[in-house]
């Protein structure tokens, strides 16, 4: 069975180069050339010398950016064909309209590929932006969510979601795109997988909060064997990082019948779980290293998925009582002596 992480033909890859970019601009219109995939025009509503920043991340099937820009602007914008685009703004105040309708302070604003919009923002103005592959986010909801793609599909522009959930995705969206360390080398594909896949499950459930827990339909006995079986799968590809889409369609189980199982039995998530098997086969590759063998943290850690370099090694620092540094170089120390 294949996993949502592995391609097919109409899931082709949009171009890098895989890490962020920063961008700053003292035009509008060069503003709204600098993002990528898009194809758009700006118009300064407010006078004065105009300032925009832009930090973005191409990944393959997701352009995840945050846009700032100093002055009014009526923006027309269109997304590349067979995407779908979800505008976040990160201000509670003045979010702006989209078309005739405001985009409310709890809510985000949501376009489909090739249709040409009006978006018209205030001064001083942040917003993330999410272009989804169409193909990608139909096939995510159905083997991952266990869902139908017309839930996170609207007819509406802008969409309520409520204060609380609305943030907690700009902060996320704001840890991936401030982790300077790695701006100018491209992110490894388990790394780019594992981005995907946690922008996709913030998506679905930004949208779909309301939805009852699918292990609440299941028996226990089902539950335990869903865990047991998760467990079983991972240990037996424990050379490599296992992510919970593979789960989810290894064991024809939903995102979140899984994590309702994991906390059940377990008492925390599937990825607080994949989290701490990832970090014990960095820990592995680290303890067998040596001079003849040169390895580095950096390329270990992100060989098994870890693109955020602090928070990797707060990680393992939490989990083992020691940095990574200190057991790479305890091991060369040994195998030296």
């Amino acid at each position: 069975m294949s996993s949502p992480n592995e391609l097919s033909a109409q899931d082709t890859a949009w171009s890098g180069p895989f890490c962020v970019e920063r961008r700053v601009a003292h035009d509008a219109n060069d503003q709204a050339r600098a993002i990528a995939g898009w194809t758009q025009e700006y118009d300064q509503l407010t006078p004065g010398a105009f300032e925009g920043a832009l930090t973005e991340l191409c990944l393959d099937h997701i352009h995840l950016f945050a846009e700032s820009t100093s002055h009014a602007l009526r923006q027309t914008c269109e997304v590349r064909p067979d995407a779908y685009w979800f505008g976040i703004p990160a201000d509670d105040i003045d979010c702006g309209r989209i078309g005739a309708r405001a985009i409310a302070a709890d809510a985000f604003a949501f376009k489909p590929g090739s249709v040409e919009f009006e978006l018209v923002t205030p001064a001083r103005y942040r917003i993330f932006g999410i272009v989804v592959k169409g193909s990608v986010l139909r096939r995510h909801a159905a083997e991952v969510e266990h869902m139908s793609a017309s839930d996170l599909l609207f007819a509406d522009d802008s969409v309520s979601v409520g204060g609380t959930q609305k943030a907690r995705l700009c902060a996320a969206l704001d840890t991936i795109l401030s982790d300077a360390p790695h701006a100018s080398i491209p992110l490894p594909p388990v790394a780019r997988e594992n981005l995907q896949s946690q922008i996709l499950a913030s998506l679905f459930d930004l949208c779909a909060s309301g939805r009852a827990h699918s292990g609440a339909l299941h028996s226990k006995p089902h539950r335990k064997w869903i865990v047991e079986a998760a467990r079983a799968y991972v240990l037996e590809h424990r050379d490599r990082p296992v992510a919970v889409p593979e789960l989810c369609a290894q064991l024809r189980a939903s995102r979140r019948l899984l994590q309702y199982c994991f906390q059940e039995f377990y008492g925390m998530t599937p990825v607080a779980y994949l989290r701490a098997i990832r970090l014990n086969g960095v820990r592995r590759a680290l303890r067998a290293a040596s001079w003849e063998n040169a390895v580095s943290v950096q390329d270990v850690a992100a060989a098994w998925g870890f693109w955020h370099l602090s928070q990797f090694s707060a990680d393992y620092r939490k989990l083992f009582g020691v940095r990574p540094s200190d057991t790479l170089r305890e091991a060369i120390g040994l195998r030296a002596a």
